[in-house]
């Protein structure tokens, strides 16, 4: 049991790590690429690219959580690994599908992180919109 939270513990820094990193790549490439304009089309296509960056990094970490599971032997294929990540990530939950019950204990821990993650990609993309809509208004 306490070899399968230390695994759990090493995915959450893994996925802790990876949004870290990616929100200030991402912060660095937004300061350094403003929009052209304030008009609304530019301040769209930025909230846009923002979300696509955020989503990829969700779909980074629950791949991450999908290949332990598969590489543990804990479901039968990739592809349920990949389902059963991204519903447990997401806290939808279907619950068709089940880690044997030594690793059980891993997926409200996965699903634990997919809630933080998620809260901080929701705080950054206010942060954005806080941001845009702050500079649209200045120059009005």
């Amino acid at each position: 049991m306490i070899t399968n939270f230390l695994i759990g513990f090493v995915l959450v820094a893994a996925n802790v790590s990876l949004h870290a990193f990616g929100l200030a790549s991402l912060t660095e490439f937004l300061l350094s690429h403003p929009p052209k304009s304030d008009r609304l089309g530019p301040l769209t296509w930025l909230l846009i690219r923002t979300a696509w960056f955020l989503i990829l990094l969700h779909g980074i970490g629950v791949s991450l959580w999908a290949l332990a599971y598969w590489l543990m032997g804990c479901l039968p294929d990739l592809g349920s690994a990949f389902y059963f990540s991204g519903t447990t990530y997401t806290t939808i939950g279907y619950g068709d599908l089940l880690l044997p019950p030594g690793w059980r204990l891993l997926a409200p821990l996965e699903g634990m992180t997919g809630i933080l993650m998620s809260s901080l990609s929701g705080a950054y993309f206010f942060a954005v919109v806080s941001k845009v809509l702050g500079t649209k208004m200045a120059v009005k």
